[in-house]
């Protein structure tokens, strides 16, 4: 085997699994692990769509003696309200007691919160179960991508957490159709909503039971001392089988530890503080924070909310007809999302968002002159034209923030502040959501069309940062990826570190035969001590250079440890 790099370094690509990924046994029971926290977003877009679907049943309207105007805008946010409220504790217990421990807390308090709801008989005991289970909702989001872009295969991390966000939408059309299986099945009766609140607990239920069995992320572990293990998970998972001394395991944990010692030596320790105290840092958080805003105001914040308002505004007014609209649209949106998933690692996460800003900003300007056509001069092909157009401007934002939101959010992030990150990200999105739910639906009745060109105007400046700022990260290991921000020197350090770790061990396999004595695993055990003492030295040497500011480069270093 050869370097597939430049200047004869090896790299992540030369010990890579050849081959379809379901004949690898380790790779396939790992996949199959993975659906435990995929489940968290299929959850959250059922909990989210839920109550809508509830409040056209009859039976719940009287259950709770018809709700409105504050009362019922308590129910509707009291998830969201009870997000709110644990999502500054998620990422101190995601990096405190492990990722899987967090999502089974997460669970069982959803599994609270969702019996709760399906006992409920007054208002307050609705509302307290609705915010429970948000409580729930946010350790389970916070902890679940967390698990799955440090613990899958490295061919498969892009497109595994970019499903992620787009598995939402599967929740959501469960939810609408459960509403109608009910009504349809139970209709007259309170099982027509108690049944779909029930549906609620499947995801968490089998979290609960399942998570137990999905391996913790090897680099929570090795950030905890226990390399020993994190060493067993990656052989288990990513190297057929039980092969600790396989080169792509070797070039994991070497990046690994690496990458942890290089960000202790940048944070001694990290606060939600850290997130801003260094160059790399702020970079990654301005980024970070602009996507979680674009990602709610492109326009597409006006469907998601308020589809009723923005049909009506070009002359749809027939309820089964947007009943339609809206669960088409749901159905697309999920199938272009995950499309775009499988796209990640094909072509790139920039021209993704370039393509995903180009196409919103044409076909949004286009959408606000129908919408003006109609308005101002009654025109009805105008009005027709938006309907496809809603459709269109939805296909351009599947192609990027859908799926690439939690995951670009999550790989740029280092591990040290990843769980924190990724909580301000979500608490940025639910601000501007706060922002849509409370301005947007003023704005249209005030400006009416109007307030389409604000978003025009807007996306624009999207278009532009997005071209300026946005980081290409594909064919790069997390470790890799994470450390674009801080320097050439320690992306070179992260390369150079897999590379040798991996060569070293290849060198010490050869000539080894499957059944080894006894005095042979000594050995070969001494020699990886050795080795490992050989990388200790090596951090020592730069931290001395590092402080007498003498200009030594990374790979000499390395080579006067060896």
């Amino acid at each position: 085997m050869a370097p597939s790099g430049n200047e004869g370094h090896w790299s992540v690509v030369d010990f890579l699994h050849r081959g379809y990924w379901w004949r690898n046994r380790g790779i396939l029971l790992l996949n199959i692990c993975l659906l435990t926290p995929l489940m968290t977003s299929v959850a959250n877009g059922l909990d989210s769509s839920l109550v809508n679907g509830l409040q056209i049943l009859p039976e719940w309207q009287s259950s709770f003696a018809f709700p409105k105007g504050r009362t019922l805008g308590v129910i509707n946010s009291a998830q969201f309200l009870g997000n709110l409220t644990g999502l500054p504790f998620t990422p101190f217990l995601s990096d405190i007691l492990g990722r899987r421990a967090a999502l089974f807390i997460g669970s069982l308090i959803m599994c609270l919160g969702v019996g709760l709801q399906a006992a409920a008989w007054s208002v307050p005991m609705l509302i307290g179960a609705r915010y429970t289970i948000g409580v729930g909702l946010s350790f389970c989001q916070n902890a679940s991508p967390l698990l799955l872009i440090e613990l899958a295969y490295p061919t498969h991390r892009g497109k595994l957490t970019s499903m992620f966000n787009s598995c939402w939408y599967i929740g959501s059309i469960i939810s609408a159709w459960v509403c109608y299986g009910a009504y349809q099945h139970a209709g007259g009766t309170e099982w027509s909503w108690r049944v779909p609140t029930l549906v609620q607990a499947i995801c968490p239920v089998i979290q609960l039971f399942s998570i137990w069995f999905v391996p913790e992320s090897p680099r929570w572990l090795v950030s905890k001392g226990m390399e020993s293990k994190a060493l067993t998970v990656l052989a288990k998972y990513h190297a057929h089988g039980s092969d600790e001394r396989d080169p792509l395991v070797t070039f994991e944990m070497a990046q690994i530890r690496h990458a942890i010692r290089m960000e202790e030596d940048i944070n001694k320790s990290t606060s939600y503080l850290s997130l801003f105290s260094t160059p790399g840092n702020r970079k990654r958080m301005r980024i970070i924070l602009a996507i979680a805003v674009f990602s709610q105001w492109s326009g597409n914040g006006l469907v998601s909310y308020y589809i009723d308002i923005v049909l009506k505004g070009v002359g749809i007014t027939d309820t089964k007809t947007k009943s339609i609209i809206n669960g088409s649209l749901q159905v697309f949106n999920f199938v272009i999302a995950i499309g775009a998933a499988m796209l990640v690692d094909v072509a790139g996460r920039r021209p993704l968002f370039i393509i995903s800003n180009s196409g919103m900003l044409v076909t949004f300007c286009a959408w606000t002159i129908t919408t003006a056509l109609y308005n101002t001069m009654g025109n009805a092909a105008a009005a027709k034209a938006t309907i496809p157009l809603i459709f269109i401007f939805y296909f351009f934002y599947d192609l990027a923030y859908t799926p690439m939101l939690v995951a670009y959010t999550l790989e740029i992030l280092p591990f040290r502040v990843r769980a924190k990150g990724f909580a301000i990200m979500n608490l940025t999105i639910m601000a501007t959501v706060a922002f849509n739910q409370f301005i947007n639906p003023w704005a249209l009745e005030a400006i009416s069309w109007w307030y389409y060109v604000v978003y025009c105007g807007f996306l624009i400046f999207e278009l532009g940062f997005i071209i300026v700022f946005i980081v290409e990260t594909k064919g790069r290991t997390l470790e890799e990826t994470a450390s674009l921000f801080d320097g050439d020197e320690q992306q070179a350090d992260l390369v150079s570190m897999g590379g040798v770790a991996a060569n070293m061990t290849m060198r010490l396999s050869q000539g080894v035969i499957p059944s080894e004595s006894e005095i042979q695993i000594r050995e070969r055990e001494r020699e990886r001590e050795q080795s490992e003492d050989k990388v200790n030295e090596y951090y020592e040497m730069k931290k001395r250079y590092r402080n007498s500011d003498m200009t030594t480069s990374s790979s000499d270093l390395y080579s006067r440890a060896l």
